[in-house]
């Protein structure tokens, strides 16, 4: 080299670069950057799930109170076992349990640094060389960019727009082969807004069981159901099927940022545990950080204190939000929705481009109408929904109908005529 400058042999792996070309964060960054700074109105985000940014989704005090009350105890200062601690874990399991007729043990219960290391667990565990993991679409993206930056192969079934977003089951059997480890159900549904009913669950279960393959229902979302459809956990078919079952606090106590979440095994047949599943499940949380310990300790006071008119309160929040964006879309050229959410905080919306002039495609749609209105929505192409936009519902009403007002604005500004 040039002036006797040393050579060095190290460079990043590919690993170590971005897994997916397009993730949430990154297509919400580019949204963001694309602003136009001349535009003084407030930015309105329906981009992302983050339900606290609004003044009227709070957490309750029950669980602001057991926060202030595990620090001051002065308790919980020190490093956690691996699984959390016990009496972490015994809350979650009786939380849980309360949905259950197979009871679970704290052993069971593995706690987690949010639902996404759960994820990075779990996708960690099945990443052998050769096999796959079957994913719904759509489908939150963090799936298929762990699954990427292990090595483990993805196969997509779809999820039916025309049947309420069900699983195509004759897919997941035609996708499923000897190197198939799991496929994941997200229920309540991120980005569908969908509730799955508890025949169709049971459907799912059979089919993972005549595949010889374990489920992983993704249950960040749980109990926030607002339609026909009641929350089911996965859970409750263990007897048929293997079931690991991911969650947190995040969402149904509008507390994100406090990182607590949960891995748990619903195997009452041992099957998870004899074929090594657990083990490795142990060993790969040996090698991560653990969530904060104040928190673990505040978690058995806000699983077994918060009361149901807090929980009631969001729920009615979200129904009125879902009513008034399916209702506003409705009069919206060039978007429809096929069904009215049901659960979680978000729908989907399909874009009708022949009835829109100057949008070639789902992020073009958003890079113009954040540019031309301050909006920010998700381009379908991030859950893997090219030309459908994923639209946030858990956010101000005030703010939901001036945004949805904007996007009306600016999809007749760019009908054709």
């Amino acid at each position: 080299m040039e002036n006797g400058a040393k050579k060095f042999n190290f460079q990043a792996t590919q690993q170590s670069k971005p897994a997916s070309a397009i993730t949430v964060r990154k297509a919400l960054t580019t949204l963001t950057e694309n602003l136009n700074k001349d535009d003084r109105r407030t930015t309105i985000a329906l981009g992302a799930g983050d339900p606290s940014l609004s003044s009227c989704f709070r957490t309750t005090s029950v669980a602001e109170d057991a926060i202030v009350d595990a620090v001051r105890s002065a308790t919980y200062n020190c490093y956690a076992p691996t699984a959390g601690l016990l009496s972490t874990r015994s809350a979650v399991a009786d939380y849980l349990n309360r949905d259950l007729t197979d009871k679970l043990s704290p052993d069971d219960v593995f706690v987690t640094l949010g639902c996404k290391q759960a994820i990075e667990v779990i996708i960690s565990v099945l990443a052998r060389p050769g096999a796959n993991i079957l994913l719904p679409k759509p489908c939150w993206p963090f799936y298929e960019a762990r699954a990427a930056a292990s090595s483990l192969e993805v196969r997509h079934f779809d999820l039916l727009p025309e049947r309420d977003w069900e699983v195509d089951l004759e897919a997941v059997e035609a996708l499923a082969d000897d190197n198939t480890g799991a496929m994941v159900v997200i229920n309540p549904g991120n980005p569908c807004g969908n509730v799955y009913s508890h025949e169709h669950l049971k459907k799912i279960a059979e089919t993972a069981r005549k595949l010889g393959i374990f489920v992983i229902s993704d249950e960040v979302y749980g109990h926030l159901a607002f339609g026909s459809n009641p929350f089911v956990p996965m859970g409750a078919f263990g007897s048929i099927v293997s079931v690991i079952t991911l969650g947190s606090i995040s969402k149904r106590w509008v507390v994100p940022g406090w990182r607590l979440g949960w891995l748990v095994t619903n195997d009452p047949n041992g099957i998870l545990q004899e074929s090594g599943i657990v083990e490795s499940i142990k060993g790969a949380l040996d090698l991560i950080a653990d969530p904060p310990t104040f928190i673990q300790g505040a978690i058995p006071q806000i699983l077994e204190n918060t009361k149901d008119d807090f929980f009631l309160k969001i729920i009615n929040l979200l129904r009125e939000a879902a009513d008034t964006c399916y209702d506003q879309i409705k009069e919206i050229p060039g978007i429809t929705c096929p069904k009215k959410p049901e659960g979680s905080m978000f729908l989907m919306v399909k874009l009708n481009l022949s009835l829109l002039e100057g949008i070639a495609d789902d992020m073009d749609f958003c890079l113009k109408l954040v540019q031309e209105e301050s909006v920010i929505i998700l381009p379908g192409i991030t859950v893997g929904m090219k030309n459908w936009l994923r639209i946030t519902i858990a956010t101000d009403p005030s703010t939901l109908e001036e945004g949805l007002e904007r996007v009306k604005t600016f999809c007749l500004r760019h009908s054709k005529k």
